[in-house]
């Protein structure tokens, strides 16, 4: 694993002002993986629970763009709690705050201005969805402490990230508390428990030098037989609650494809190699999108 980072130079973020690309880097926008894992559970319950298409679609960019601005203000929160720890990580030393390039002060003016993004977008919602989106900042400002305090912070990450599922069931249907969004909560939950365990993998040594707890290291060989209890219970959680909403045989039978690919992830993970542990955690993107192309042909 020695010299392995994620950071890459390049892309689009080269062609910002020089003074902006490290704001960039801090809220991972050259990196918008972490927004699509944040986004597609609010995407299956918008999909589930939206009374026309044309709500829908609203929604859907409303928490795309919601979903860009809070995972970058997690990402600074996280930076922020992290600098002194991502220092000591090869993969994570070249992060802006972990360098020095940008100071703590210029990390909170930027999360001002993101969390002020996401409070115009979260007015736009309705009461019910409202309140949801207050409630959550908390486990997003609290998260990074996780790994200090527990082996498992994968499922404090997956509270926090699956929180999109009854936040958009809520601004759908305008139910709060209704099964389909419970269930689909709970399927996010031990999806991002499998996933972000992968994610750890890439960390595991370097975790276990400077004290860092994780799943990955609680596992370590055992990974799979996660992997194989978490994404199963993920597919019949998301089949219950399509079932319980009322949907199409069509919807049940397209979950094959996601399945499909959660397996190939179990089948493929080495967790020694830390370049595949992170191709394998950006191929959830694809399973994320999967079972909403189920959910969507189940309401058909």
């Amino acid at each position: 694993m020695n010299g392995f980072t994620d950071i890459r130079a390049g892309g689009w973020v080269r062609h910002l002002p020089r003074r902006l690309i490290p704001y960039a880097l801090l809220g991972r926008f050259d990196r918008p993986i972490g927004a699509w894992l944040l986004f597609l559970p609010g995407l299956w319950s918008i999909i589930l629970g939206a009374q026309s298409l044309a709500l829908g679609l609203w929604l859907v960019a409303l928490f795309g763009l919601g979903a860009l601005a809070m995972r970058g203000a997690g990402c600074v929160v996280n930076d922020l709690w992290d600098r002194k720890l991502d220092a000591q990580v090869v993969r994570t030393r070249g992060r802006p705050l972990a360098s020095g390039i940008l100071k703590p002060i210029d990390a909170l003016v930027f999360l001002a201005l993101l969390c002020s993004v996401g409070l115009l977008i979260l007015s736009q919602l309705d009461a019910p969805a409202r309140l949801l989106g207050v409630l959550i900042l908390l486990p997003v400002v609290l998260y990074p402490l996780a790994k200090r305090v527990t082996w498992w912070p994968q499922v404090v990450l997956g509270l926090t990230f699956g929180w999109g599922a009854p936040m958009g069931y809520a601004a759908a249907s305008g139910h709060v508390m209704a099964w389909p969004a419970l269930l689909l909560y709970a399927a996010a939950i031990l999806w991002t428990l499998g996933y972000d365990t992968i994610y750890a993998h890439q960390d595991r040594e370097d975790d276990a030098l400077i004290g860092v707890k994780s799943s990955a290291r609680r596992l370590g060989e055992h990974t799979r037989t996660l992997l194989i209890i978490c994404y199963t219970a993920t597919l019949l959680l998301v089949a219950a609650a399509m079932a319980l909403a009322g949907l199409n045989i069509f919807g049940m039978l397209t979950l094959a494809l996601p399945a499909a690919l959660l397996a190939r992830q179990i089948i493929r993970l080495d967790i020694d190699n830390p370049a595949l542990c992170l191709a394998l955690f950006k191929s959830n993107r694809e399973v994320g999108l999967a079972i909403g192309l189920a959910i969507l042909i189940g309401r058909m």
